[in-house]
């Protein structure tokens, strides 16, 4: 924190809280390719990745769990930032501003955009979906207490809550990325008063201590 203070940066993350991230995205990669090898024979090359396929099958619930574990901390420690506001709302209706990178004519954000809250909660969603079918599945712990019918609609759920998850993903990344500075957030753990300025300017006038309306 003293390092970024004396080079002028703004601490966005903590050690801890970066290197919880990156658990939960390095587990969801490993998810995400074991998921798809034993979701279709045509990524069944992908449990290679694990072991083989016996590997694969045995590895991928308990790395699940690791990963719900580790998002549950991080969202835990996060929760309170990502409560939606009406500001929150105004920026999701003028995402057309957004898109056109016209900054000045969206609501000023703070630590998080709304996009980035509504992202929050769908993760939030989709986590409990996985882990809730996951564990009906879970043949070698739990899913003989489920009728055979549970089992495949857990099934069916746990394939469309994990392609709806990945998307996300895909979109989370895709913004970290199309937000010039964003990564360097989760990489250093800082930010410059620039960055925070154009994308979050009533996070820093709060750091700042200056006042923020929440409304």
């Amino acid at each position: 924190m003293n390092d970024a203070k004396k080079h002028g940066l703004i601490q966005r993350y903590t050690a801890s809280q970066r290197i919880n991230h990156w658990i939960i995205a390095i587990t969801f990669v490993l998810l995400a390719l074991s998921g798809l090898a034993l979701f279709h024979p045509a990524f069944y090359w992908m449990s290679n990745l694990l072991g083989g396929g016996v590997w694969t099958r045995i590895l991928h619930p308990f790395i699940g769990v690791l990963m719900f574990v580790c998002f549950a901390v991080f969202a835990a420690r996060m929760f309170s930032h990502n409560l939606m506001a009406r500001r929150d709302w105004l920026w999701l209706r003028r995402m057309n501003d957004v898109l056109a990178n016209r900054e000045e004519k969206v609501p000023e954000a703070g630590r998080y955009n709304g996009g980035q809250k509504l992202l929050f909660f769908v993760l939030i969603l989709l986590m409990l979906g996985l882990l809730a079918t996951g564990v009906v599945m879970w043949r070698s712990y739990f899913a003989y207490l489920f009728p055979i019918w549970a089992i495949r609609l857990a099934s069916l759920l746990h394939a469309l809550f994990a392609f709806l998850m990945i998307c996300a993903i895909i979109v989370h990344i895709y913004a970290g990325i199309w937000v010039k500075g964003s990564v360097r957030a989760m990489t250093r753990g800082t930010v410059t008063p620039g960055w925070a300025w154009k994308h979050h300017r009533a996070w820093l006038r709060q750091l700042r201590g200056g006042t923020s309306s929440h409304k």
